[in-house]
């Protein structure tokens, strides 16, 4: 039971520590690269832009990020 646990809190530790880095990649991406945020508010990258939908009430999934970004929407680039 002892081992089980141990290998429990490590895959947590883990993951937690690889989301970590993904999330700084996708917020420099959002806030620098990118600059999502001159248009979209998101909380979690700290943006208040108010040209395209607000983030957090549209809740996309990720594949539909994953196509925006990809191929733009309307006039985003």
């Amino acid at each position: 039971m002892k081992k089980i646990l141990l290998i429990a809190l490590v895959l947590t530790l883990t993951s937690t520590a690889f989301a970590d880095d993904k999330m700084k990649l996708g917020l420099e991406v959002y806030n620098q690269k990118a600059m999502c945020g001159t248009c979209h508010t998101l909380k979690a990258a700290e943006s208040s832009g108010d040209i395209g939908p607000n983030l957090d009430m549209l809740k996309p999934k990720i594949a539909q990020t994953i196509l925006a970004v990809t191929n733009g929407i309307g006039v985003m680039p």
